[in-house]
């Protein structure tokens, strides 16, 4: 079973908005419908979990509903971290999942994610165990010496920018975050769960991304996402118009 952990506990507080960013509308939907219907409709996810914050849960289930997320079989509260939220989705499927099983996991804010994407992902972890999606670096990189300035750059051929979804085998993910916490690592890592590999050191392998695969964090991401769905409309009506003077 291949299931996608949707994780949409955020508050987006730099998007500036009152409400978490997964529930802002863009074109009159909700970010986290979008991001929704991608795993829905695709082929290789059986079910869908989703993470969120305890007072949201109730909009959370409306979505669902109103847009026919049918692989929903669990909704779940997060936690206070990203970790902390990760650490709940997955322990609630406890019992649920065998140890072979895939967990797709993937932000609610991400919403431009595609079949092939999501398929690489479980495609490399079927191979390896585990599956990140992960883009070369286009630009030029560097180390902050502090928020203003830097004396250190980094060969970018050798860097490789980590992104959306991260998919792995159900019972070693389990493992790796139970070693994690008996260890007392959490606190001190970056929050995402390939921080708890590496710190662990475990290895991970790369699956495919795309430079339009964004997590929405900034009011400017909101424009491109808005952007991306007014070209896809209009690819269609121009597809449909082609389709027609056809006949």
């Amino acid at each position: 079973m291949n299931v996608a952990i949707i994780l949409a506990g955020g508050t987006g507080t730099r998007i500036g908005a009152n409400i978490p960013k997964q529930f802002l509308c863009v074109m009159d939907k909700p970010i986290l419908a979008y991001t929704l219907e991608v795993f829905q409709n695709n082929q290789n996810i059986d079910a869908i979990e989703i993470v969120c914050h305890r007072q949201w849960l109730e909009e959370v289930r409306r979505i669902v509903g109103k847009y026919g997320i049918d692989k929903t079989r669990w909704v779940t509260v997060g936690g206070a971290t990203f970790q902390e939220s990760t650490i709940n989705g997955i322990m609630n499927l406890k019992g649920e999942l065998a140890p072979e099983d895939i967990v797709v996991i993937s932000f609610g804010v991400s919403p431009m994610t595609t079949d092939e994407i999501i398929d690489d992902s479980i495609r490399v972890c079927e191979q390896h165990g585990n599956g990140i999606a992960s883009e070369d670096m286009v630009l030029c990189t560097c180390i902050k010496d502090d928020e203003f300035s830097t004396t250190q750059n980094l060969i970018r051929e050798t860097v490789k920018g980590f992104s959306n979804p991260w998919t792995f085998r159900f019972g070693e993910l389990c493992q790796a975050y139970e070693t994690a916490m008996e260890q007392g690592i959490l606190e001190t890592l970056e929050p995402h769960t390939t921080s708890v590999y590496l710190a662990l050191g475990k290895r991970l392998y790369f699956s495919k991304s795309a430079s339009s695969n964004i997590k929405i964090t900034t009011p400017e991401d909101l424009d491109l996402f808005e952007g991306h769905l007014l070209l896809k409309q209009k690819r269609a009506a121009e597809a449909a118009n082609k389709k027609e003077n056809t006949l």
